[in-house]
């Protein structure tokens, strides 16, 4: 009988989420508890994880709070280390933190700008280095998934270049990685997904009115619907799968 290639025990290792105070971080950081691994969870302010552990806890889940700035490179420098001294060396790492800047080009300060370049593309780099170092010298394998948008394909004129542009480079921060560790057994995969039920949509729609009944599916995604491909990238399953970045938008525009 063929048995199929395919499992999502993370038992054994250790992941790190940033931004997962809310929305899609919080999901996935809920999701890879739930499949064995343990989680770092990491946000700017460490009160607002504290609700989190304590959910993964009392289902049975392993997972810590942990400050982290991604703006700020000596944090990114540090927490692999502060990770590795509380869980166990990191081997998972999903870069999540992002935020969205909701203004026309010309009219970004210059702050807004340098917040948006480095929460939402400097961290990525920086962070993934800082993640793969010791696993290169240790030779262990490793998964980092970045989570792009599909805004980094597709941008309407309307507002958040910039937040187009960041994510276009997490795209290809994500394929030139993967080539440069492929040796190293480290794979980086990327999820771009479209507009889904979180805080940082509702302030969007806020903004804007509920764009969704201009959607095929007349709907907004939720966060659950990424779980499958979250775990897919980061389990044993997609070990011949790196430098890929999967488009996961319910179908809600163009290609």
């Amino acid at each position: 009988m063929t048995t199929p290639n395919f499992s999502i025990d993370l038992t054994g290792s250790t992941a790190i989420v940033t931004g997962a105070s809310a929305g899609l971080g919080k999901r996935f950081a809920e999701v890879l508890a739930a499949s064995g691994a343990k989680v770092a969870c990491t946000a700017r302010r460490k009160d607002k994880l504290d609700d989190l552990v304590e959910q993964i806890r009392a289902n049975g889940g392993e997972a810590q709070a942990f400050a982290l700035d991604v703006r700020d490179a000596e944090q990114l420098k540090a927490i692999v280390p502060e990770v590795t001294t509380a869980l166990g060396q990191p081997d998972i790492l999903v870069n999540n933190a992002g935020i969205v800047d909701a203004e026309h080009a010309t009219r970004m300060s210059l702050e807004l700008i340098d917040n948006v370049l480095d929460t939402n593309l400097r961290s990525v780099f920086i962070l993934s280095n800082e993640f793969a170092r010791p696993l290169i010298e240790q030779k262990q394998p490793g998964r980092i998934v970045n989570i792009a948008s599909i805004a980094a394909s597709h941008y309407g004129g309307n507002g958040a270049a910039l937040y187009s542009i960041t994510k276009a480079g997490v795209a290809r921060v994500t394929e030139t990685l993967s080539v440069e560790w492929s040796k190293f057994h480290i794979n980086v995969n990327g999820i771009a997904p479209g507009l889904f039920a979180t805080d940082m949509a509702d302030g969007m729609i806020e903004r804007s009115g509920d764009f969704s009944v201009h959607f095929p599916r007349k709907r907004i995604a939720r966060p659950d619907q990424l779980d499958s491909t979250l775990l897919f990238l980061v389990s044993p399953s997609s070990d011949a799968v790196t430098g890929t970045v999967v488009k996961v938008d319910d179908g809600q525009g163009p290609r």
